[in-house]
């Protein structure tokens, strides 16, 4: 049986170290890693798409980062109880003609015993930004522990 520590129920130690582990791996680009963090028959509404298990994540995490380059994401513990997790967010990344964009959002999450999210429900704004207003400036990959959070940026 697959497992990806942390477990529910959570507290708030391990639902901050979940938050930051499936931001460091989505911040990573790799859609079949990402896809693993997932049980086989997940469930995702994302803005007005409705996702059915794995083989559709690595499908449309495919798409998303082909059309948003230079992505950086950071995710935000909101609250927790027992297996849920609602997380906040905000990414920035560029279409193919050069537009940056600040994506916000708001995530919730549902795990199984073994750690797997079963459901995750994503409602997503966007913003036309320019490059000097960007915020978020670390190479590809994960983001520095010393870069400042969500809050920290008044965001």
């Amino acid at each position: 049986m697959e497992q990806r520590p942390p477990f529910p129920p959570f507290t708030h130690e391990t639902a901050v170290e979940k938050v930051r582990k499936a931001e460091e791996a989505w911040n990573g680009r790799d859609p079949q890693r990402v896809a693993l963090a997932y049980s086989i028959d997940s469930r995702w509404r994302n803005r007005n798409e409705f996702i059915n298990g794995r083989e559709e994540i690595v499908a449309f995490l495919t798409r998303k980062w082909q059309r948003e380059a230079d992505y950086r994401l950071i995710k935000e513990l909101w609250t927790f109880a027992g297996n849920r997790i609602a997380v906040r967010f905000a990414y920035e990344s560029h279409d193919e003609a050069g537009q940056w964009f600040r994506s916000y959002g708001n995530e919730n999450w549902e795990f199984d015993s073994n750690g797997l999210m079963t459901a995750r429900h994503a409602s997503i704004n966007d913003l036309a930004i320019t490059e000097a207003q960007r915020l978020f400036h670390w190479p590809a990959g994960r983001r520095p522990d010393d870069h400042p959070c969500l809050s920290d940026l008044g965001l």
